[in-house]
């Protein structure tokens, strides 16, 4: 029998052990014990202290891959793009406050000068404002909603308070016959104001809260009734029927967005109305300024009929396209509040018709965003604060166009983001900065969610689908 050689005796059992080693088709090979490692492959360096052996270059570069990989993903956790809601909102606010800003500018330029403040007197005291209200927006949406359950009731204890001051201390003032404002070390801001956002936060985590037990009227009159028409009333008492009508809008809305039967709403309203009345026949200006309104046809321009007049004058003459940016001739001193309660007639002017329209479409706009993210919301909190706080902006909104128009009497009443007045603008943003931060929310929510996680970054596979992918054997 012939003898091989040494070295093909080796190879031949190395072929034998490969075979051996070979796993049948379909077969899976068997999974190590818990606590035990895979054996070395022959001829591999350990790295370890003893023997001073050192990783590859190759073991460097991947380890750096993983490194890098894992940094990118962080920051991409951190800088995550939010959700097409929040740019709708957030873009539309950021351009109205912009055209506000040129607004006030262009209708109290002359009140200003008149007053010895120069002629960006007003302006510049908006542009800090909206300096504050802005960057204060944009720090609120980055809070997580459970800080507003926790917390937002402190803003409607804080406007409680400063209102009990404005009407029981000579720390109130009188602006436009309504008891309103407040004076401290010359600084005045108008409580109500915020009033109205710690009623949007309050409703919310109530109504959450009690969502079980919304269907029986007791559970809902109970908290509603001594707090949220407390704060009311003390607005009411200060005899600004405008804001009250705001603010009874703005609890209807809460109520309606939780899903209260409407049937409920009936002695509500009709307590909110013999209310309204009380307010409108305590100041003898209102009475004669709703007598005007009802009568046909008021020519009294140098009276009661002087603000309405001058503004559908200055509507008139801005015809389609407007006189041109700050050419205004009724902010000349012929129509009063020409920078707060009617600058949509100084809008209406200068920009004509097509920026009167453009103005209605942003609040438009404005008002689907915020139903986008109402409905979108999938917690009770999230629903009543976003449709609340649109039923706050739209409704005001309307209310000062309107008035403009001549539809509904002079009630005094600020155009949202675009008025002048400090109180009003701050409030306004913080409110929106709340709603953007139920945005964000909605969208760490889509975010957890393996599969609606795919659809933010289009081409992107989901670890869910690749799971439940089917390799071909």
């Amino acid at each position: 029998m012939t003898t091989l050689p040494a070295q093909y005796v080796n190879i031949l059992e190395v072929g034998q052990l490969t075979n051996t080693m070979r796993r049948p088709q379909g077969t899976r090979p068997n999974k190590p014990a818990a606590g035990t490692r895979p054996p070395a492959a022959s001829g591999a360096a350990r790295p370890s202290a003893a023997t001073g052996t050192r990783p590859s270059a190759a073991t460097f570069a991947s380890t750096g891959a993983s490194r890098a990989r894992t940094a990118r993903i962080s920051v991409n956790r951190v800088f995550q793009a939010e959700s097409s809601n929040y740019y709708f909102l957030l873009g539309t606010t950021l351009f109205l406050v912009v055209l506000g800003l040129v607004m006030v500018l262009s209708s109290s330029s002359i009140d200003s000068y008149t007053a010895r403040q120069g002629f960006f007197g007003t302006f510049w005291k908006q542009g800090v404002f909206a300096l504050i209200g802005v960057p204060l927006m944009l720090v609120i949406s980055r809070l997580p909603i459970r800080f507003w359950k926790r917390w937002g009731w402190l803003a409607l204890a804080g406007g409680v308070i400063l209102q009990l001051l404005v009407l029981f201390t000579p720390l109130g003032i009188t602006v436009g016959g309504n008891l309103n404002w407040l004076n401290v070390a010359g600084v005045s801001l108008q409580p109500s104001e915020l009033i109205k956002l710690g009623l949007v936060i309050w409703m919310g985590v109530i109504l959450a809260k009690k969502q079980r037990y919304l269907h029986l009227w007791g559970h809902v009159a109970i908290p509603v009734l001594p707090v949220a028409g407390g704060a009311v009333l003390l607005v009411m008492l200060g005899g600004d029927l405008g804001t009250v009508m705001i603010m009874a809008g703005l609890l209807f809305g809460a109520l309606f967005f939780a899903g209260i039967r409407l049937r409920m709403f009936i002695i509500p309203v009709i307590l909110g109305g013999i209310a309204i009345a009380l307010i409108a026949a305590s100041s003898s200006s209102r009475v004669s300024r709703i007598g005007s309104f009802l009568s046909e046809g008021c020519t009294d321009y140098s009276g009661e009929c002087w603000q309405t007049q001058h503004g559908l004058f200055a509507l008139a003459n801005g015809g389609f396209f407007g006189v041109g940016l700050g050419n205004s001739k009724a902010k000349w001193s012929w129509l009063p509040a020409a920078d707060n309660d009617f600058i949509f007639a100084i809008i209406g002017e200068e920009l004509g018709m097509i920026g009167a329209l453009v103005v209605i479409a942003l609040f438009v706009a404005l008002a689907i965003a915020f139903l986008r993210i109402v409905r979108s919301s999938k917690d009770m909190f999230s629903k009543v604060v976003s449709g609340s706080v649109m039923v706050w902006i739209i409704s005001q909104a309307f209310v000062n166009i309107a008035v403009v128009l001549g539809v509904i009497p002079v009630l005094g009443v600020p155009l949202p983001l675009i008025s002048s007045g400090g109180s009003a603008l701050i409030t306004t943003l913080i409110a929106i900065g709340v709603v953007l931060s139920i945005a964000r929310g909605q969208t760490k929510e889509t975010a957890s969610d393996p599969d609606a996680g795919a659809l933010l970054a289009p081409g992107s596979v989901s670890l869910a689908s690749r799971r439940r992918t089917v390799r071909p054997k």
